[in-house]
């Protein structure tokens, strides 16, 4: 039995898109604040392992999931040490697309995986991105598109936005939400069947 610890549509089609069809989804409700003076690399393991954990105390209580596997992913945007919020109202993706408008920046993915044992497994995901300029036009069309709802940083890489990125060096499925290459080593390695579904794929 697979579980995603998510509600992320795009988690679940990336999964899919590896063969990998979840049994349940049980996406946890955290508090995702950064501790003071936390690096992004560090929240991104953080939420991802307490993702990960809350997803295992709510598989305990159903008879159906026990003994399953559960992966739990959170990406975080940063510049530098700086931490971008996930844009939940307009000025804050304003604020983050001025922000990236022709510079780098690192999306760190953590992902994080409960064995049937119960134990935790993660891997960390850095991927650098380099945005063009955006214009004043640019950003204003781009808000109005109300693509960055609810998005690290601001924006979706996998939507319009993904023609604002000059260069990318690491992950793409990572900056997304979930690396699948990490993803499907980690299920792998504990003996997760990753190729059953393979052969219903097409």
């Amino acid at each position: 039995m697979l579980v995603l610890a998510s509600a992320s549509p795009r988690r679940l089609a990336l999964l899919e898109q590896a063969g990998l069809k979840p049994d349940a989804l049980l996406p946890a409700d955290l508090d995702e604040t950064p501790h003071k003076g936390e690096r992004p690399r560090d929240l991104a393991r953080r939420l991802a392992r307490e993702k990960a954990e809350a997803a295992r105390e709510g598989a305990k209580a159903r008879a159906d999931l026990e003994g399953c596997y559960i992966v739990a992913a959170d990406t975080v945007v940063a510049v530098g040490r700086r931490i971008l919020p996930k844009a939940e109202i307009v000025d804050e993706a304003a604020a983050c697309l001025r922000l990236l408008s022709g510079r780098a920046h690192r999306v760190y993915t953590g992902v994080a995986l409960v064995t049937p044992s119960g134990t935790i497994r993660d891997r960390i995901v850095e991927t650098r991105l380099r945005f063009k300029r955006l214009s004043t036009e640019d950003i204003e069309h781009y808000l109005a598109s109300g693509e960055w709802r609810g998005k690290a940083g601001g924006y979706a890489v996998q939507g319009i936005a993904g023609s604002f990125v000059i260069k990318l060096v690491g992950s793409y499925t990572g900056v997304v939400g979930l690396p699948l290459y990490e993803t499907v080593n980690l299920l792998g390695g504990e003996g997760f069947p990753i190729r059953f579904g393979w052969m219903n794929a097409a």
